[in-house]
């Protein structure tokens, strides 16, 4: 995944680059990727930045507001940005060093309100090479134009001593983190200045999104920067967390996100000829296999919409983690369930996955990989397959909650699925349960007949089943 999608940049975005181990990578990676896509993009500074970092720019231009005024450089800057799909401005230089001052914030506020750049990607404070820092007391200088704050680590700081060798600002690391100096430096510790309103979030404006950047995954163990980007993303202010490897032409490795889970209980089972969802499989009502698959998986949280029998399907669900909503209008299809779990899901949630009710088979390994896939190319649509044939549960991205609920009838998320089939994502899996539901009190004994299959066995463009059970096939 390019590093662009993993930040999902909008045009007339304004991104601020914070923290150390990899920003000038970053900035630089992201001109490039943005100006393919055909983008105008403008880069700049509000620190200082080496002569070296400058010659990585295909072209920039310096600004000094002591003899020039922004109107006298926009004409050349402009031109620039038109001929090399990406232009550098820094500020004067200094006497001695060979550094370049940076960027005015308000002249960056000024160069976002022009309409001139599709994105604008600054460095907002400096490490001084040092894979992690904290900042001082100067720093970091965000103009409030930032529409995405990036706070940067380089991983090769896990297990590093808490020193001045592989630290900027250790004391202030030290005085964020709780960690004395010299001791090593843990995923507790980075998530801890990462995630302060005094280290990776400070001076963020109050609007903008938040995406920490986990760099050189491939110098640090897994399993920590795996659970570094789980404890960042337990901040209500960070919005996913990218892991990459800024040298790699592919540079993101995933993108840890929220994925919610919405298990539609709601619909009354006419075909079934009784209440399906509450039906005993295995020991339990048929719909908690799929409600403790999804506890049991990465998603969260688990929202369970009910309609028919939802005072008994209540009951059932006892104690159990989840959000309950009650669906008022059920008996108008699937799709008014559906939309009453979407409106249920916290403004946090990246995406949904829908765990059907009447498929007990389905585990929490194949959610996982459904979300595995998602995370790993933002697609905006994933299913897994099995054996070719395409399964349930489908995860949506948030980018599509707006085409869900404008969806009507008995018919669930098909619609939109057929919309962006060609920009889904597919794993496969090895678990036929993805194609098997209980439609029948034959199929819940346990005698799975090949017609039950055949339903989800269709290929595209085909579309999905439509069921008019307890639970909807998406």
């Amino acid at each position: 995944m390019n590093l662009s999608t993993a930040l999902q940049l909008k045009p007339g975005d304004v991104v601020a680059l914070v923290g150390g181990g990899g920003k000038s990578s970053a900035m630089f990676r992201l001109g490039a990727e943005l100006s393919q896509a055909g983008r105008r993009v403008l880069l700049a500074t509000t620190t200082r930045i080496f002569a070296t970092q400058i010659s990585l720019a295909p072209a920039f231009i310096r600004f000094n507001p002591e003899h020039q005024s922004l109107p006298d450089i926009l004409p050349k800057l402009k031109t620039l940005v038109e001929q090399h799909g990406h232009a550098l401005l820094i500020g004067p230089t200094e006497p001695a060093g060979g550094k370049a001052c940076g960027v005015e914030p308000e002249t960056i506020n000024a160069l976002a309100q022009s309409g001139l750049f599709d994105t604008i990607v600054i460095e907002a404070d400096g490490s001084r090479m040092r894979p992690f820092k904290a900042p001082a007391g100067h720093e970091p200088v965000i103009p409030r134009s930032v529409t995405l704050a990036v706070p940067i680590v380089g991983l090769d700081a896990l297990n590093a001593p808490l020193t001045a060798e592989t630290v900027h600002r250790p004391e202030l690391v030290s005085r964020l983190s709780g960690q004395a100096s010299g001791q090593p430096v843990t995923a507790d510790v980075i998530a801890a200045v990462l995630a302060h309103p005094e280290g990776g979030l400070k001076s963020v404006p109050p609007a903008a999104r938040v995406i920490p950047l986990l760099n050189k995954f491939d110098l640090a163990p897994s399993a920590p920067a795996s659970d570094l980007a789980e404890m960042l993303l337990r901040v209500e202010r960070v919005d996913s967390v990218a892991v990459a490897i800024l040298t790699d032409p592919d540079p993101v490795q995933w993108v840890q996100n929220r994925v919610a889970a919405v298990v539609l209980a709601a619909g009354a089972a006419r075909r079934f000829g009784a209440a399906k969802q509450l039906a005993p499989w295995q020991g339990k009502p048929m719909f908690l296999h799929a409600v403790d698959a999804a506890l049991n998986s990465r998603a969260g949280p688990v929202v369970v919409v009910l309609g028919a029998y939802a005072a008994e399907c209540r009951r059932a669900l006892g104690t159990r983690p989840v959000t309950v909503v009650e669906n008022p209008g059920w008996a108008a299809g699937q799709s008014a369930s559906m939309k009453a779990g979407l409106a249920a899901l916290p403004p946090t949630a990246s995406a949904a996955i829908f765990p059907l009710a009447d498929q007990p088979l389905v585990s929490a390994a194949v959610i996982n990989a459904v979300i595995a896939r998602h995370q790993r190319t933002l697609a905006p649509v994933v299913w897994p397959e099995f054996a070719g044939k395409r399964g349930n549960p489908v995860l949506f991205h948030r980018r599509l909650f707006a085409e869900m609920e404008r969806v009507q009838g008995d018919v669930g998320a098909k619609p939109v699925l057929l919309a962006h089939r060609a920009e889904a994502a597919v794993v496969a899996v090895d678990d036929e349960a993805v194609l098997i539901d209980i439609d029948t009190p034959d199929d819940l004994a346990g005698n799975f007949p090949s017609a039950t299959m055949s339903k989800n066995q269709d290929t595209p463009p085909c579309p999905l089943p439509r069921k008019e059970g307890g639970s909807t096939s998406l």
